[in-house]
């Protein structure tokens, strides 16, 4: 895939996907809890699915020097996950979602020395070094019929330097 600002989400979504490298899967059929992983969020999000949707809040491009340029993109990571309806246990299913945020955040760490999400990237969640998750009021998703879980994981990549 060619490395501009344009292909960056899609390029993130394709490292979130990744599965028998080492690290955690994230999609269900590779073992890992989610059932959606993908690019851009959809209109109508499936409804009763696990669902993670790579979205950008920003772009930086500033100069590093004279003639050259590094993206810096801010991704947003979209988080629904529906409570379990089958033993009505509002504790298990807000246990089974931290633990579905832990294998996001071992995904998005990386492999220990290469922070480069497989070759996507210069550097991901190392400028600013950090992942931050914030969550949505748990009291909405108990309040709320056929409640669901939200949360946005916040995090930081850089592409290679470009001469322009």
């Amino acid at each position: 895939m060619i490395i501009t600002t344009a292909t960056a989400v899609d390029r993130e979504a394709a490292w979130l996907r990744t599965s028998g490298d080492g690290l955690p899967a994230l999609l269900a059929v590779d073992g890992g809890p989610w059932d959606v992983v993908q690019a851009y969020m959809s209109r109508t999000p499936g409804q009763r699915k696990r669902q993670l949707y790579v979205v950008r809040e920003r772009v930086e491009q500033p100069r590093t020097s004279v003639g050259r340029m590094m993206a810096t993109h801010h991704f947003k990571l979209k988080i629904i996950w529906p409570m379990s309806s089958g033993d009505g246990n509002a504790e298990a299913s807000q246990r089974a979602f931290d633990a579905a945020l832990d294998v996001v955040l071992q995904r998005v760490a990386g492999f220990l020395g290469d922070k480069t999400h497989g070759g996507r990237f210069l550097s991901a969640a190392e400028n600013p070094p950090r992942v931050t998750i914030d969550y949505e009021p748990v009291e909405q998703a108990l309040q709320q019929q056929a409640g669901a879980f939200f949360a946005t994981v916040s995090y930081a990549c850089d592409d290679p330097e470009i001469v322009g």
